[in-house]
């Protein structure tokens, strides 16, 4: 009898011919998930079974494994023979001693010689005959023992399912570059992305010395919080404070936050095609601040070729709290830290640009060279 930790895929069942790809992934983003940890993963049918393992590392492990996208269940078991006996002995060990119950048998093996059914009733019986205070109830009950008999003369037994944070394995869906703030929305959004298997890498802009030290290690904060889902992340930090002082020197007020999100852009895809990214994601939500009216997102997508994700565009703000709150960034993205997007904010900033207008202002600059000069300044921290 052995202790295991049981895992159950998410998606991965429904890929056909391409499902041992996604498999092959999918174990490899266990192994990273586990790293530090003394551990020996096992594939079986539709299952990975985590073993050898110190069992106070137990706690950490699932902790772990909670966060590695396209897992759909996992459980505390225990790995035995799959005769009578052995799954008897592991189900005195998971089953209460008072109460009502059931046993929920899956037979994976199907040339097993015993039904589920069949299996479920020996083994019941035999636990109301070993704790008399038990009562069976199929249809309600306060205890689930659970039995599935594998391939190769083994069974698993176990008390109860956690919720995995299902989704597709990461990398299995190429890579996007998040222009990440200091704010609750962007790190949601790479949070979305990663979800869908998207490898995740990171970009922030800042404005020291307007911004300070304090606003940029926030950002490194959210970047490590945020790789416990991306499994490996590369955060580039690049300082857009020059880009700011002439778009303030020389152009309309009001255009101050949308001429700099277009050259946000243009550095953004520059650094895309460097590091193979194939798309920029950004934590824009449809209508939240000026900049994000139709006509702001247009004006940014307008000086790209690369395309922009938004997977929070329809978005409340309520339900951009709630998934940061889950994922554990909600409390570093409300630090009151500023970003760089509040320097030189207008007062009365342009809601609905028109791109003309914006054109015009822009050809006041030198664009090539202040986005040279931006990505000389870049830095990357790697966690």
């Amino acid at each position: 009898m052995e202790k295991v930790i049981i895992i159950r895929y998410a998606e991965i069942h429904l890929k056909g011919k391409n499902r041992g790809y996604f498999e092959r992934v999918f174990g490899n983003n266990l192994e990273k998930a586990l790293k530090g940890i003394r551990h020996e993963i096992h594939r079986t049918s539709g299952r990975y079974l985590i073993a050898e393992f110190d069992e106070e590392m137990t706690d950490e492990i699932m902790r772990r494994i909670s966060k590695v996208f396209g897992v759909h269940s996992y459980s505390e078991g225990l790995l035995v023979e799959n005769d009578e006996d052995g799954v008897f002995a592991a189900a005195k060990l998971v089953a209460p001693q008072s109460g009502t119950f059931k046993v929920e048998t899956h037979r994976g093996d199907k040339h097993y010689p015993l039904t589920s059914m069949e299996i479920s009733a020996r083994i019941g019986g035999r636990l109301l005959d070993r704790f008399p205070s038990l009562k069976v109830d199929v249809h309600t009950p306060e205890h689930t023992v659970y039995i599935d008999i594998r391939e190769g003369g083994r069974a698993l037994v176990f008390g109860s399912f956690t919720d995995g944070s299902h989704g597709m394995p990461v990398s299995t869906a190429g890579k996007g570059l998040l222009l990440i703030s200091g704010g609750i929305d962007s790190p949601v959004a790479g949070y979305m992305m990663a979800k869908r298997g998207m490898t995740v890498e990171l970009l922030h802009f800042h404005s020291y010395p307007y911004t300070n030290e304090a606003a940029k290690e926030k950002v490194v904060t959210l970047s490590k919080l945020l790789s416990d889902y991306t499994l490996v992340t590369r955060l580039t930090t690049v300082s857009v404070t020059h880009i700011q002082e002439e778009i303030h020197r020389n152009c309309a007020a009001e255009l101050n936050v949308t001429l700099l999100r277009r050259f946000m852009f243009r550095i953004a895809e520059r650094l895309a095609h460097q590091t193979g990214a194939g798309c920029l994601v950004t934590g824009e939500s449809l209508g939240q601040v000026a900049s994000q009216t139709l006509e702001g997102l247009t004006a940014s997508n307008a000086v790209v070729r690369l395309p922009v994700l938004r997977p929070l565009i329809g978005f409340d703000k309520e339900d951009i709290v709630e998934v940061a709150k889950k994922i554990g960034t909600f409390e570093t993205s409300t630090l009151p830290y500023e970003d760089c997007c509040t320097v030189f904010l207008p007062d009365f900033p342009a809601i609905h640009p028109k791109l003309s207008f914006i054109e015009e202002e822009e050809r006041k600059l030198d664009i090539d060279a202040l986005v040279e000069e931006a990505l000389s300044s870049r830095e990357i921290i790697k966690f």
